[in-house]
């Protein structure tokens, strides 16, 4: 019982982590990744479809990203829908290829990145806490129906404690790189 709520806490604390960097990966830096246009959803036949499933995305070069888009129809929808988000890009069709020039980034929205990426990884450590609140929580209910004794209660009590803690390591690491990306001119 006790391997399978750490395994359970370890199993949860590792997609929180996942789901940070996938949320990380969203905001952008100086440099092109095809991961910037991954939010961006296109009205195609009337149907929201993601962008990446409707283009090809490559990075041209460190501040270019070009798309292919499959359905050359789709173009004008495509560009619209870059233009329309919330990134700031400003997309020009050239023929076949649609490039998405990304403008540098300026000292103030640096900053204001900064600011969001610290808040995504807090809330990060908080859902980290919060299953290391509920694995406790089991553990305790297993106290009170005696099934298992206090030293083991104490013993796995203290091994999701160091769960927590290596899990919040890689939060914490995951924010250094960032704002590190972030902060580089």
């Amino acid at each position: 019982m006790i391997n399978d709520i750490k395994k359970d806490a370890k199993s949860r604390m590792e997609k929180s982590v996942e789901s940070l960097r996938s949320q990380m990966s969203k905001v952008r830096t100086g440099r092109a990744h095809p991961s910037l246009l991954d939010g961006i959803t296109v009205p195609y036949y009337g149907v929201e479809t993601p962008l990446n499933q409707m283009a090809n995305i490559t990075t041209e070069d460190s501040r270019t990203l070009a798309l292919t888009v499959f359905d050359k129809s789709a173009s004008g929808a495509v560009e619209k829908a870059i233009l329309t988000s919330d990134l700031g890009l400003n997309p020009a069709a050239a023929g076949a290829v649609i490039r998405v020039p990304l403008p540098a980034l300026t000292e103030e929205r640096r900053k204001d990145l900064v600011k969001i990426v610290r808040s995504e990884a807090e809330q990060g450590r908080v859902a980290i806490r919060n299953i290391r609140r509920d694995a406790n929580g089991d553990l305790k209910d297993l106290l009170k129906e005696k099934e298992i004794t206090e030293d083991d209660e104490r013993k796995a009590t203290d091994e999701i404690q160091k769960l927590t803690d290596t899990f919040i390591g890689q939060i914490d690491k995951l924010l250094e790189d960032k704002e590190k990306d972030l902060l580089e001119v």
